[in-house]
């Protein structure tokens, strides 16, 4: 790392002319100038493919940038690793989780950076003390002997939290940081998270929900494809003006649904069960309809069934007991592939579930077609037609506004909300009465949403049952009908939107059974 004094620099960082390009010829930042300030909650914004996460790597030294300086603390630094950036008080959560399951959370907290004693051993009392310290220091809600397995995914996000502040860093860098947390866990985050701005830190953080970057940051800085549109006070900005900022046009918030009387019952599970290899009931007795011409929403805190439903529905996993039918049939035994004549599905993990990253964009457009779609092969079967696969492509792309450098590009090319467009557009475009829908809009931004939605209700309008499994409970009250919740394995409500609310299905996903409407 180099470091020398700078008299250019009044703010606590400022990332000066950046410039990063991704070979053969992608522009992933262009010229950005912006800074961070002591002790506030800056937030950054962007559609998919912005450059948001580039630009927070390139300042903890997970990708280096190709022209610009970065300042901090009124020094000129370029760290080469994410090492030498905690060491010097930057450090970055990342939206995906890594801990030791089977590890306390104190435990986990100090991994690697252990206290020890004269012999060179772990110092047990004093590591779980000074974790202690800390989570009293932070008034974090965490019991340091819970074994990380047992806790919630918002606790543990709270020790990954409190990992970098164990190593003393100043400024934390937050992905997504309520992409997985209920509607009653952001509000003790976010308390906790400005309780940290109030003791001096920084934090910076990356989000697509932008009610909490009004509710939460101080600042918000907007990037629209590589470049830098405007830094803004949160305070007397709104939702649709970030939004604007954003896209470039204007985005609607609110509900395009309209009312529609749903026809026959296309998709139903009954008495749907799963035990796991230990003998945990995962689903239990689950019993749920979907008619022609409706949506379904599937709320719940993740890791209460909905992973075993979607792959109950799929065929990857087979149910110790229940039947699942689709347009009256019961493909319960049937195999994947025989089930995919009868089912379209959207899964929540579009680089591993959804496509391959590596493959173009033709590969991943035909997926599924190729053996059911009888016009994009030749001889029987046996061969594919690619001037076939190429027209589909291009049909889909159109159909799905997809932006691209060239169909045989990789899909890894393309950006997130493009990716999702693609397997969105391949799905949609099978002949398929009901659509199964896992986080369909997860990591996208409001652009890319809004686009999502729409084609989600313009299938519905077609007479398609739809179910969408969602942790986005917005999400779920502006585009279903009926509100499903999964607690434990296992439905405990089934209403129609109309009659319920965000706080009150929020407590059915928290309390189950105890809850009451």
């Amino acid at each position: 790392m180099t470091d020398h004094p700078s008299p250019l620099a009044p703010d606590l960082i400022r990332m000066r002319a950046i410039v990063k390009v991704y070979p053969p010829n992608v522009l992933a930042l262009d010229d950005v100038t912006v800074s961070f300030d002591d002790g506030e909650i800056h937030a950054l914004v962007g559609e998919n493919g912005a450059g948001k996460s580039t630009l927070m790597k390139v300042l903890y030294g997970l990708i280096h940038q190709d022209g610009g300086e970065i300042l901090y603390q009124d020094r000129s630094v370029r760290f080469r690793t994410p090492g030498e950036a905690i060491a010097a008080g930057i450090g970055m959560v990342h939206q995906e989780i890594v801990l030791v399951n089977e590890y306390t959370v104190w435990e986990n907290i100090v991994l690697g950076a252990e206290p020890v004693d004269w012999l060179g051993r772990i110092d047990e009392t004093r590591s779980r003390q000074q974790v202690q310290a800390i989570i009293d220091q932070f008034h974090f809600d965490l019991d340091p002997d819970a074994q990380v397995d047992d806790i919630s995914v918002a606790a543990r996000q709270k020790v990954e939290i409190l990992k970098l502040l164990y190593r003393k860093v100043s400024v934390l860098i937050l992905d997504e940081p309520t992409a997985v947390l209920t509607p009653q866990e952001i509000p003790q985050l976010f308390a906790e998270l400005r309780e940290l701005r109030d003791e001096g830190h920084t934090i910076i953080f990356i989000s697509h929900r932008l009610e909490e970057v009004l509710a939460l940051s101080d600042r918000v800085t907007v990037l629209r494809k590589g470049r830098l549109v405007a830094t803004v006070p949160a305070a007397g900005t709104t939702r649709a003006e970030l939004a604007e900022l954003m896209v470039g046009r204007e985005v609607l918030f609110t509900s395009r649904r309209t009312p529609q009387e749903p026809g026959e019952v296309v998709f139903a599970v009954a008495g749907l069960r799963y035990e796991d290899g230990r003998g945990r009931v995962r689903l239990k007795d689950v019993t749920l309809q979907v008619r022609a011409g409706e949506l379904v929403g599937v709320a719940g805190v993740e890791g209460n069934g909905q992973f075993e439903l979607v792959n109950a529905i799929t065929g990857l996993l087979k149910p110790t007991a229940g039947t699942i039918e689709v347009a009256g049939e019961d493909v319960t035994a049937a195999p994947v592939l025989e089930r995919r004549r009868h089912i379209a599905y959207v899964p929540q993990d579009r680089g591993r579930m959804g496509g391959s990253l590596p493959a173009s964009v033709v590969e991943n457009a035909i997926m599924t077609h190729h053996r059911l779609n009888a016009e994009l092969v030749r001889w029987r079967g046996l061969l594919l037609d690619n001037g076939a696969a190429r027209r589909f492509t291009d049909r889909l792309a159109e159909a799905f506004a997809v932006s691209m450098p060239s169909r045989s590009s990789p899909l890894r090319s393309l950006s997130g909300g493009n990716q999702q467009k693609v397997i969105l557009g391949r799905e949609l475009l099978l002949d398929s009465p009901f659509i199964l829908l896992d986080q369909p809009t997860r990591g996208l931004d409001v652009g890319s949403i809004e686009y999502v939605h729409d084609q989600m209700l313009a299938m519905r309008g077609a007479g398609r049952a739809l179910l969408m499994i969602s942790a986005n409970l917005e999400e779920i009250f502006m585009l279903a009908d009926r509100i499903v919740v999964l607690h434990r394995g296992e439905i405990v409500a089934d209403v129609p939107v109309e009659q319920a609310s965000i706080e009150q299905i929020g407590r059915y996903m928290l309390e189950g059974n105890d809850a009451t409407l």
